[in-house]
């Protein structure tokens, strides 16, 4: 009688037990087609108040799967029959198939009061989706590109990356994909990462092999679901060009927290602000400085909104020349961006340039940083300060220039150098160099003819052979010498072709020329003869052209008028001191 008792007791309390916790995952349908959406419903019911869960609920492999939405809704209730306290959890999972086939979708997991319930694993069937073509014998029925998107929840202009994969049963397709177009949309800035073919990928069950032919960067800029257009490309063969569109993503792009501070635009990621003057002048009240505010970091580098240099009464600022420097990788989009301000000091003193206040939104510890704004402090001399500060012979020098800048006298007269339209052709240099090879030949006949003469006569005296070849070099000298009018023409076509550098280098080898009109030695106290021959007055021109030549050579930004006035000062000066 009593192991009857005890066995009832044991029956009762597995029956109560039993059922307290019920998981369950239910698809909506068992077969889909290869664009349909696999919906899930994974139900969690728990009866009684002393269960409770130790773990999330864990997902299984979906690596055949793309994630594409999840949701959770959770209701608690009484039941008036057993007076227990029931807890439902429903999960909807929304599931994008990678492949057609059977596929399997595992197990369910979740820890409750130290142990473990699970569902139990079943299997879908995709089917391949039938696809119109004009052509019977199309080669696209076996082709097809798929784009895969890791990370769908991502924050307002916070970038995810996307990848593009071609999927074939025949591998020899693989090499006729071209002509890819990335996305393009409204809402949405795509940036190419990479479109270097990888290694073909042969499948598990030897039916498709699959490929990656690009990878880009997407940087929403709204808010909501957002659905990604598919990436285009052409499938070329020797008797069709046939046109292959991927799948479409949707993405959940999270609104960025409330509570931002007023000078956040719409910068995401994680930046530093710079500015600094990049003038290698002294700051001059009235004349302009160059002002560099750089902006470093990661985030949407290309789309952001750049601090800007903040109003003030003590200086002019005018709208800045934007340049980039930013790699786009796997890793976010990185490197700078560098704003080169134009500004012109109002009053001389102390006088403190500031940036307007900058603020970010960081989505790894999902805050914002406020930097504040940044300050650069100048010290602006007025133009007496600067006259005061220059020597003798530089303040001579200004007074000629004022004074024949705006005086037109009959003897001093100005004359501007007219520079040439670049598509005229310049018949005098054409015919200059046809003069100096014509000259060379001749020089060299002539040498040529002394050499047959001189191994004719036995007899010839030692100082006679050598007064007939340094005459011989005297005259091929002279038949070798450059006209400057040359360098002039090319140093024309060097600024017209922005080649700054070779332009630099050819001002030297004009002025190495010059200097050998005046001495032998390039290297002699230049200075003392141009002083000699032109008067002390175009020897300070020289030397303010010099000065001039080296502040525009290592400029950091080379601008198109000032290296045009540049060579009008070039030309106007070494067409008068070249003999």
């Amino acid at each position: 009688m009593q192991n009857r008792i005890i066995y009832i007791l044991v029956l009762l309390i597995s029956v109560i037990s039993y059922g307290q916790v019920n998981l369950t995952v239910t698809p909506d349908k068992t077969t889909y087609n290869g664009k349909d959406v696999v919906n899930l419903s994974i139900v969690l019911e728990i009866s009684g108040s002393e269960y409770n869960p130790q773990t999330k609920l864990r997902l299984p492999d979906f690596s055949k799967f793309n994630l594409i939405g999840t949701g959770s809704v959770n209701n608690a209730f009484m039941d008036p029959e057993t007076n227990t306290v029931v807890s439902q959890s429903v999960t909807r999972l929304a599931l994008e198939p990678k492949q057609n086939g059977k596929l399997k979708i595992g197990s369910f997991l979740i820890t409750i009061n130290n142990k473990i319930y699970k569902t139990e694993p079943f299997e879908i069937l995709v089917k391949d989706v039938e696809r119109k073509t004009s052509v019977a014998a199309n080669t696209s029925k076996d082709v097809y590109l798929n784009m895969e998107i890791e990370d769908r929840e991502v924050y307002q202009d916070q970038p995810t990356v996307a990848v593009l994969k071609v999927y074939s049963r025949n591998m020899d397709n693989f090499r006729k994909i071209r002509n890819i177009h990335l996305p393009e949309q409204e809402n949405l800035d795509v940036f190419p990462i990479s479109f270097a073919k990888s290694e073909i990928d042969p499948s598990d069950n030897g039916s498709m092999a699959s490929q990656i032919l690009a990878v880009f960067m997407v940087f929403p800029n709204e808010a909501g679901y957002v659905d990604i257009p598919g990436v285009s490309a052409s499938l070329n063969s020797y008797a069709h060009k046939d046109h292959l569109v991927s799948n479409k993503v949707k993405i959940n792009v999270k609104k960025l927290p409330e509570g931002s501070p007023e000078c956040f635009k719409n910068a995401v990621g994680n930046f530093n602000v710079s500015v600094a003057n990049i003038s290698k002048e002294k700051v001059e009240v009235k004349k302009p400085m160059n002002v560099l505010v750089k902006v470093t970091g990661e985030g949407n580098l290309k789309s952001m909104e750049l601090p800007k240099i903040a109003a003030s009464p003590d200086y002019e600022v005018f709208a800045p020349k934007i340049t980039s420097r930013v790699m786009v990788g796997t890793e976010g989009m990185k490197g700078e961006v560098l704003a080169n301000y134009l500004v012109i000091p109002k009053k001389a003193g102390e006088i403190t340039i500031k940036t307007e206040h900058f603020a970010f939104f960081d989505p790894l510890n999902k805050e914002y940083v406020d930097l504040g704004e940044q300050s650069l402090a100048v010290n602006a001399f007025s133009h007496d300060q600067i006259l005061e500060s220059r020597t003798t012979v530089e303040k001579v020098n200004e007074y000629t220039n004022t004074f024949l800048e705006t005086v037109n006298t009959p003897v001093l007269k100005t004359t501007s150098f007219k520079v040439k339209e670049k598509n005229k052709f310049h018949w005098n240099i054409l015919f200059t160099n046809i003069a100096i090879l014509l000259a060379l030949f001749i020089a060299y006949l002539g040498f040529k003819t002394w050499q047959r003469k001189k191994r004719s006569v036995k007899e010839t005296a030692i100082p006679q052979s050598i007064g007939s070849i340094a005459e011989t070099e005297q005259e091929i000298r002279e038949n070798l010498k450059t006209d400057v009018n040359d360098y002039f023409s090319y140093l024309e076509n060097l600024k017209d072709n922005s080649d700054y550098e070779k332009f630099f280098q050819t001002f030297e080898e004009l002025d190495r020329e010059v200097r050998k009109q005046y001495s032998e030695d390039a290297s002699a106290d230049f200075g003392k003869a141009l002083e000699y021959q032109n008067g002390p007055a175009v020897t300070e021109e020289y030397r303010s052209l010099i000065q001039r030549v080296q502040i525009e050579k290592y400029a950091p930004v080379k601008s198109l008028d000032a290296i045009d006035e540049l060579l009008i000062a070039i030309v106007n000066l070494y067409s008068r001191i070249s003999k």
